[in-house]
């Protein structure tokens, strides 16, 4: 499942692309010289942005299978990422084999390596739709196609929402994609925030900025409306890693102490 426009498979490389950023703080090759040269200016900037990214990544395994554990089988992820093993569809199907997941994401590098994300369970079903989040309708006119809308979905919107300044009404588009789920279903988010060391993040969102990605920190409270007329799932709104540590392996070459903490909430929220 793919948008079948122009645009889709041309890939500007004379520009930085957050989605190939944040894959070459994971470490992967899916990116350009520009990714990199944007990404090791952040990384002047703010030296714990691997770190951070690995930190993103390890919140959404937990998240997601807390969620696959309490019985959601249809999984909404807007904002993939160029894919890096173990995707959200194998952390959730290990739990449940019959889940349904669709990814969808702006970036033509995901759309040429979607094929990583459609290697579903036998009794489940993955698709890739190519959209971007600003335009929230047609990303859910193109999961109706895989996922029931009347049965429960899980919502990620992870290390996405700080992409989208306010110009754009992240919160508009918050409330459009919830509007279309029925009860029962999820919110999960992640968003990088200011609140320790503004003027850092200030520089750091100028890189994003001049490389022609958007970009915007916000506030523990910018961030916790977001779930306004949700039911916060216990802790609520933290920093990553105190959202649910028992859930997730223990950081490869992680040192006896508590793992250094990221400027990153998160939250999952519930749609009564």
């Amino acid at each position: 499942m793919t948008d079948a426009g122009t645009s889709a498979g041309h890939i500007d490389t004379g520009k930085p692309h957050s989605a190939r950023m944040y894959d070459y703080y994971l470490g992967g090759k899916d990116n350009y010289p520009v990714d990199a040269a944007a990404a090791e200016q952040v990384m002047s900037l703010f030296p714990a942005a691997r770190e951070m990214a690995r930190t993103n990544r390890l919140f959404m395994h937990r998240a997601s299978r807390l969620l696959a554990e309490r019985g959601v089988r249809q999984f909404l992820d807007i904002g993939t990422g160029i894919p890096t093993e173990p995707n959200l569809h194998q952390i959730v199907q290990e739990i449940a084999p019959q889940v349904r997941v669709v990814y969808a994401d702006n970036d033509p590098i995901v759309l040429r390596h979607a094929q990583a994300l459609l290697h579903s369970t036998p009794e489940g079903k993955t698709a890739y739709v190519h959209g971007d989040v600003r335009e929230p309708g047609k990303i859910i006119a193109a999961a109706r196609e895989t996922l029931d809308f009347t049965q429960p979905i899980a919502l990620s919107l992870v290390a996405l929402l700080h992409l989208v300044e306010d110009a754009d009404e992240p919160g508009r588009i918050v409330r459009t994609l919830l509007e279309t789920l029925p009860s029962g279903s999820y919110l999960t988010l992640s968003h990088a925030t200011g609140d320790f060391d503004p003027e850092t993040w200030e520089r750091v969102v100028e890189v994003y900025r001049k490389g022609g990605t958007a970009a915007q920190v916000r506030t523990r409270a910018e961030f916790t409306e977001f779930f306004t007329g949700l039911e916060l799932v216990e802790p609520g709104v933290v920093l990553a890693e105190r959202w649910h540590p028992e859930l997730g392996a223990r950081r490869e070459g992680a040192g006896d102490g508590p793992p250094e903490e990221m400027p990153l909430y998160v939250a999952v929220g519930r749609k009564p």
